[in-house]
């Protein structure tokens, strides 16, 4: 077999973006050993000793003359262990044990075990859908995760559970593999995305403006920003907005799940509700954005959070840096991440929810003058200016809290409405959005652009707009903000069955946004 070059074929992950890569190995008259050429990592150059070792327990030795494995395109950077199953069957099939013809036509993904055993790679369900889209019929993954791949619909499975299974199944023996119908599961996923289990937005006590601002931001998607003193349930009612939020559709849930995929442990089925991220204020601007060390990247809180919540609590505390780090992304819906030998793009459509003291002590406007605040004028300025005017005009509501009175928690009557009661609402306000903007690229209001709100079709009379545009006349609003707006404005309508905003709904609107709608 000396001079013939066999491929197999494999995937490469960049962050959540997949290139097909063809394994190329071929057999010179030199002293026996293996080379893996092509920009590997270090845990893909020790790919030679595994395969060496693993194609001789199964009962495969290698040719002994020097094999050379080329990882096409050589000029793109290659990570992870996910290569080893395509670096062996293309060394066997150059060494005569299996045709070649079909390998270049399977993605393979599976990593060796020395005894020949496969297992599972990170980011297997990322690898699986890039696969699906470079136009892969098939791909060949370890048996102990079939279940995962299977999620990712158009695209055959074929599970073995070692190497030499997959070898068999290459030379005729199909009973060998076991075919995997990839069809997207509609049992919800065990994991929800709400932080807990059992938890209720009627846990919340003695808030009922607030509450429903919740929901008028789960039904629009908007960002909301809770600034209250402690013990006035910012972070109660900010773990509690995934539980009003619909379950995933199936584009959505394979998106989440593929990022998901991309730590260790396998998926039994796709992720249906919204994830929920709450990074420590310690966290930096690379775990919260994205990065890693060398070729490899990992997803920070905001790719995590995606179609979900990303919760910052006491956000004055993070760095300025990571917190103006969110600017682009919330307006974009997604992170570039740029290296020196490697760009990539994580999406980032996000829901951020920040929360904060009014001032360092937490009492500032407190009635109690037991816990009056002990900070100067100028402390608190410099408190809130933590929070940059560009990141605070991207916030859709803004609302504020106080601590519940001893009589509202003794309230026998109070009546509160449960998360299943709101997220009816919700899907309902949600529906008719999708309705309005079915055709376009966006299905929630918080990612219609301004200038379609603005446009001749749904631009609303002077007279149910006055307010707003009084405050953008007199500098109260940036064209930003007053996008931002009408965004919640159309939002309040759909939660209140109405064909469009009028005039209260834009001055309800403007008020939640901290603006005076007098």
């Amino acid at each position: 077999m000396s001079g013939v070059v066999c491929r197999a074929a494999s995937i490469a992950l960049t962050g959540l973006q997949g290139t097909p890569v063809m394994v190329e190995s071929a057999i010179s008259q030199q002293l026996p050993g293996i080379a893996i050429i092509g920009l590997p990592d270090a845990s893909l150059a020790e790919a030679k000793l595994r395969v060496r070792t693993a194609t001789a327990q199964s009962g495969l030795p290698l040719s002994d003359r020097f094999i050379t494995v080329n990882l096409a395109p050589a000029s793109l950077p290659k990570h992870g262990s996910g290569f080893d199953l395509a670096i062996a069957l293309a060394a066997l099939a150059a060494s005569g044990h299996l045709p070649a013809s079909d390998l270049a036509e399977v993605a393979h993904l599976g990593e060796l075990a020395l005894d020949g055993a496969l297992r599972r790679p990170a980011g297997l369900l990322s690898s699986v859908a890039a696969a699906r889209n470079q136009g892969f019929p098939r791909v060949m993954v370890p048996e102990s995760c079939a279940a995962e791949a299977a999620l990712v619909p158009g695209i055959e499975v074929v599970a073995v559970p070692d190497l030499a299974s997959a070898v068999a199944w290459y030379r005729g023996e199909r009973d060998r593999g076991r075919v995997v119908s990839a069809e997207i599961s509609a049992e919800p996923a065990a994991e929800s995305g709400a932080p807990g289990s059992g938890i209720d937005i009627s846990d919340v006590v003695g808030q009922p403006e607030a509450v429903e601002a919740m929901v008028i931001a789960a039904a629009g998607r908007h960002h909301v920003s809770l600034l209250g003193p402690p013990g006035a349930g910012k972070t109660l009612l900010a773990t509690r907005l995934p539980t009003l939020l619909p379950e995933l559709d199936d584009d959505a849930a394979l998106e989440v799940s593929s990022i998901a995929s991309l730590g260790g442990s396998p998926l039994l089925r796709l992720v249906r509700r919204p994830p929920f991220e709450s990074p420590h204020h310690t966290a930096s601007a690379a775990s919260i954005i994205g990065g890693g060390q060398g070729i490899e990247v990992r997803p920070g809180a905001i790719t995590r959070a995606c179609h979900g919540v990303l919760f910052l609590d006491e956000a004055p505390e993070f760095p300025r840096s990571v917190l103006d780090a969110l600017r682009q992304p919330l307006e974009t819906g997604r992170i570039e991440i740029h290296r020196s030998r490697i760009r990539t793009v994580l999406p980032a459509r996000v829901q951020l929810v920040l929360a904060a003291n009014p001032c360092p002590c937490g009492n500032a406007g407190s009635p109690d003058t037991v816990a009056s605040c002990t900070c100067t004028p100028r402390v608190r300025v410099g408190y809130r200016q933590r929070i940059s005017g560009p990141l605070a005009d991207r916030i859709d509501l803004r609302l504020t809290l106080h601590r519940v009175s001893k009589v509202l928690l003794d309230d026998p009557h109070e009546r509160r409405p449960t998360s299943d009661q709101l997220r009816a609402r919700v899907v309902e306000a949600r529906a008719r959005a999708a309705e309005r903007w079915a055709g376009m690229p966006w299905s929630v209001n918080a990612e219609v652009p301004g200038s379609w709100l603005r446009s001749r079709d749904l631009r609303l009379p002077r007279a149910d707009t006055a307010v707003l545009d009084h405050a953008l006349a007199r500098g109260a609003l940036t064209l930003r903000g007053y996008d931002r707006v009408l965004r919640v404005a159309w939002t309040v309508s759909d939660l209140a069955g109405a064909e469009r905003p009028r005039r209260a709904e834009v001055a309800r609107a403007l008020a939640l946004r901290g603006g005076d709608p007098a």
